[in-house]
């Protein structure tokens, strides 16, 4: 049996604040008894809404702080003087000093991201984190990293980005060896710019814990033709937003299709238990929280207007990683690839 972990929460973070932050806690408990937080924050605030979960409150304890980072903050301006002091820090610095085992914050990402750099540190070989998120397809949930971490990506880079694909993909969906592939224009391999081209000659060639599938068109992501599709954070946020709201707009349709007679209600009504099927499948909180790779720690971003659905689904993945070894199954793969990379160029 796994011993129980220890997740740092920012309560402060997000568009709801403390009010979502708790119920989600108090949700995820169910799914992992044992679980303790620290919780960062407002102490009267995060007590006023503790207080209607008398099991989370035995399962937590209030780091009261000062300070919370606000939405639009620039990083930078988020990293000034008395900033440490705030909800967001301090929860990621109690991974730092081994007092939790993961953050979630759905705070500010470029606070966040910034933050977590400077205080967590990168892996050695790794110069900024990539954000990974879980990607809903036809056939099983798939790894789409990079999210919009790093705006251009060298050819090592993407390699490195389809290690630490790999490596969340063996920790969360236990495929021993994922299959990747590399979001391009076409799958013909003159098409693309140098820098996909360059990861793409090295994926083919490297004996990596991967199996590589080659180019891939912006179609097979929801198709599920890959565990892992590896991109720049530039063409990849373009990528999610897109479909959220391709998502979004064909939910619109329906809606609109359903109610446009008297006899399409009729058969929406004959068909409620199909679109409830349909909308648990296609309900984006199961897949809420974006993990920053390349950390020498575990940082969940949630989307900052969930609710405590969304929110407890993030909380699940930091759990999840903890207990799998996340940042150490990553370390290790990268070290013996860069580790090859330079043997060849001696």
């Amino acid at each position: 049996m796994s011993p129980p972990l220890n997740i740092a929460l920012d309560a402060m973070g997000g568009d709801h604040g403390p009010e979502v932050v708790i119920a989600g806690a108090a949700k995820a408990l169910l799914n992992h008894p044992g679980l303790h937080y620290r919780l960062y924050g407002d102490e009267k605030l995060i007590t006023r809404q503790l207080n209607r979960f008398e099991d989370l409150a035995r399962s937590s304890t209030i780091i009261h702080t000062s300070v919370s980072i606000s939405m639009d903050a620039k990083p930078s301006q988020a990293l000034r003087s008395g900033r440490r002091d705030s909800s967001m820090w301090r929860a990621i610095e109690a991974v730092k000093l081994g007092e939790s085992d993961a953050v979630v914050s759905a705070g500010n990402t470029g606070a966040l991201m910034a933050m977590s750099k400077i205080c967590l540190k990168m892996l050695p070989n790794i110069e900024r984190p990539a954000i990974a998120g879980i990607w809903p397809t036809i056939k099983r949930p798939c790894i789409v990293l990079d999210l919009g971490g790093n705006i251009g990506a060298s050819g090592t880079k993407l390699v490195d980005f389809a290690l630490m694909g790999a490596a969340m993909s063996r920790a969360i969906f236990h495929i021993e060896k994922p299959s990747v592939g590399l979001l391009n224009i076409g799958v013909e391999e003159v098409k693309g710019v140098e820098d996909v081209k360059d990861a793409h000659a090295v994926l083919q060639a490297s004996d990596l814990p991967v199996d590589y599938k080659g180019f891939i068109e912006g179609n097979s992501i929801g198709k599920g033709d890959v565990d892992v599709v590896v991109t720049e954070g530039f063409s990849g946020n373009i990528a999610l937003k897109t479909a959220e709201g391709t998502a979004q707009q064909m939910g619109v349709y329906l809606r609109e299709a359903m109610n446009s007679s008297l006899l399409s209600k009729l058969g929406a009504m004959m068909a409620r238990g199909g679109f409830a099927a349909l909308k648990e499948r296609m309900d984006t909180r199961q897949y809420n929280g974006g993990s920053f790779l390349g950390l020498k720690g575990i940082v969940i971003k949630s989307h900052g207007g969930t609710d405590e659905v969304g929110f407890a689904s993030a909380i699940d993945y930091a759990c999840e990683f903890a207990h799998a070894g996340l940042v150490e199954r990553i370390a290790i793969d990268v070290e013996h690839f860069h580790a090859t990379m330079n043997g060849h160029s001696d």
